[in-house]
């Protein structure tokens, strides 16, 4: 059987799009919002479609100087049960990533940062809502006193990429972001994936002058 390339497909994508009808939000919550959509098929049929809206959010992959990550266990509801993964939060309005970035990284772990540099986007559950995560690395690291949310309970610990990589593979770390986030630092440190590091302060300035800083695109790369 022979099976396209990417490149032999057409380039407009206008065969497969879903236009919307028509729009109802069935809930609001504290930060997301479900909506119920009527929308027109590409063969012109009909059909609904329900998906949630969420504001975003920033991971840090946080490296301490003997190459061992720092990483969180926190109870996640819906699972019911405690997860393996990175240090993670909610984007504000309007924030950009390097601001969520500084600001989870010291309240979750009491870590700040030297430099950053900003590794790229996920989308976690495209079927059902438009999540995105910044994904953002953190080195020369220094420790200080963590400042949890109201309500917020979670274990800070360090671990080696080995360790991380075997968690994944047997099982115990089913993170999306984290898996993505291992995948990120192996071709990092593989020369794959190069990276441009910056202080925070750098990164905050260029997104003020309307740069494409505040996510990292449009910069020269470095190992």
């Amino acid at each position: 059987m022979s099976i396209a390339s990417l490149e032999s497909l057409a380039s407009d994508d206008a065969h497969l799009r879903e236009r919307c009808v028509s729009s109802r939000e069935v809930y609001r919550g504290h930060f997301l919002e479900v909506y119920r959509d009527e929308i027109t098929l590409p063969d012109g049929g009909h059909t609904g479609r329900e998906y949630m809206r969420h504001p975003g959010a920033v991971m840090i992959i946080p490296l301490l100087d003997d190459g061992r990550l720092v990483m969180e266990r926190q109870f996640r509801y819906p699972l019911d049960r405690a997860m393996l993964e990175f240090p993670a939060g909610k984007l504000e309005p309007g924030e950009p990533g390097i601001v969520c970035g500084v600001r989870e990284l010291f309240e979750e772990t009491g870590f700040t940062a030297r430099e950053w540099a900003y590794a790229g986007q996920l989308h976690n559950a495209i079927a059902y809502c438009d999540e995105h995560i910044q994904i953002w690395f953190a080195r020369g690291l220094q420790a200080g006193e963590r400042r949890l949310d109201a309500g917020e309970f979670l274990d800070v610990f360090a671990a080696t990429s080995e360790e991380l990589a075997g968690w994944v593979l047997d099982g115990r770390v089913t993170d999306a972001k984290t898996s993505i986030g291992l995948l990120w630092l192996q071709q990092w440190r593989a020369g794959a994936w190069p990276l441009t590091w910056r202080s925070a302060r750098d990164f905050e300035v260029e997104a003020q002058q309307g740069d494409s800083a505040a996510d990292g695109s449009g910069l020269s790369s470095d190992a």
